[in-house]
């Protein structure tokens, strides 16, 4: 039964992988919820989940170097801090992420077919899986050819939202929404982050699937730190754009605040291309979650963590087939009582807590680090700050599934400590 995969993926592979994680669902459906948090200073509120974001991205790029094998931050937990909080690690990921699945899937419906979102989303599901049944290096290439049409779509509306308004009338229009009104409310702007954050997770996909990365020493820290400042300057442009066309209080009572500047900037007729390049993103991001997914759970079963099954490798494809279609059969389950806005924050939660031990185990690594370590303790203590920001429906939902998991994991460790 083989366990071990195989490395084909070079820099630019791992960067297309960190980029289709990240350019999803986020930069089209976070918006609305997160402006309805912050206000006006949502801006704000996106250069604080970017200093989190940096800073959880440099904590498991280091460790990557360290540990270049598949689990990511599971693995990270186990090495630096032990297993429980190695197990911790994986069970927020995985929980966390399969609510970013279920998120993905219902945004490809809501802006593909409208009116029919779960029957959409149950297909790109199934679709999805099927594709990564198949192997990585066809993954991938699906998910540089849905980058490159995404971008183009996004180009496409910056350009038109900056080119009319050249000069001094964006910058006043800007200056009506950027800061907002009076002060800010520091636990809207927080809460706003925090939601934000779902945009960025997806940078560590590169480093979950670390055992599939030729020379992951080179390679991982700067496919790592390349995506990333690819979506910052993505994210940033594309969130004044759209606040400068619709404003603050649009973009809070919004679903697709994207395509409605689209609307604005091109008229009805074609906000269907930003619609369409929606639904892809989602689909593209829902490809690269469900990799990053059964990677973990492969490495949790490989530990017994997780039923020992799932550390089942196909001999030909060299691919973890059985976790492949367990994540995609768990995320249809999920797909049948989500709620779009609801997946967000839960999702935001559970990876705010598994970024919160990948920064607790790059602590311990202190010599690869300048200045005391502060870019892993302020990347702890973000991620902390963040997850007790999200609604409370969040971190309630979010606490109870977290501790349970935890609660199971300890009495089988118990048992397995008290047979003979």
């Amino acid at each position: 039964m083989p366990t071990a995969l195989r490395r084909t993926l070079g820099l630019s592979d791992a960067v297309t992988i960190g980029l289709g994680s990240m350019i999803g669902a986020g930069v089209f459906a976070v918006w609305g919820p997160a402006t309805a948090a912050a206000g006006g200073w949502v801006l704000p509120a996106l250069a604080v989940a970017a200093v989190v974001a940096v800073c959880n991205a440099l904590s498991s790029s280091a460790l990557a170097v360290r540990y270049p094998s598949a689990g990511g931050t599971y693995v990270y937990g186990r090495e630096r801090l032990g297993e429980v909080w190695g197990f911790l690690a994986g069970w927020c990921f995985v929980v966390g992420k399969t609510a970013s699945c279920a998120a993905m899937a219902m945004t490809v419906g809501a802006y593909l077919v409208p009116g029919a979102e779960r029957v959409a989303a149950v297909t790109a599901i199934l679709l999805v899986t099927g594709l990564n049944l198949l192997g990585v290096r066809r993954s991938v290439g699906a998910s540089r050819a849905i980058v490159a049409v995404v971008l183009c779509a996004l180009t496409g509306v910056l350009v038109a939202a900056l080119w009319p308004r050249a000069g001094s009338g964006m910058a006043l229009e800007l200056g009506r929404v950027v800061g907002g009104d009076g002060a800010p409310d520091a636990h809207g702007v927080l809460q706003g982050a925090g939601l934000l954050f779902f945009a960025f997770a997806g940078y560590a996909r590169i480093a979950t699937l670390g055992e599939e990365v030729r020379d992951p020493v080179r390679v991982i820290p700067r496919a790592v730190v390349v995506a990333l400042a690819v979506v910052l300057v993505l994210y940033l442009t594309v969130g004044v754009a759209v606040l400068g066309v619709l404003g603050p209080d649009a973009v809070a009572g919004s679903a697709a605040p994207v395509a409605d500047t689209a609307a604005v900037l091109w008229g009805a007729d074609l906000a269907w291309v930003v619609r369409a390049a929606a639904g892809l993103a989602a689909l593209g991001a829902l490809l690269n979650l469900v990799l990053g997914i059964s990677r973990t759970a492969m490495a949790m079963a490989r530990d017994g963590n997780l039923p020992r099954r799932l550390a089942t490798v196909s001999r030909t494809a060299a691919v973890p087939r059985t976790a492949e279609v367990a994540v995609g059969a768990v995320v249809l389950l999920v797909v049948l009582v989500a709620d779009l806005r609801g997946a967000i924050g839960f999702s935001s939660f559970g990876v705010l807590l598994y970024y919160a031990v990948a920064n607790a185990a790059a602590f311990t690594v202190r010599d690869q680090w300048r200045g005391g370590a502060v870019v892993p303790v302020l990347g702890l203590l973000g991620c902390l700050t963040l997850a007790a920001a999200l609604p409370s429906s969040s971190v309630i939902g979010g606490g109870t599934v977290v501790l349970l998991g935890l609660a199971v994991h300890l009495l089988r460790r118990h048992q397995r400590g008290a047979a003979p």
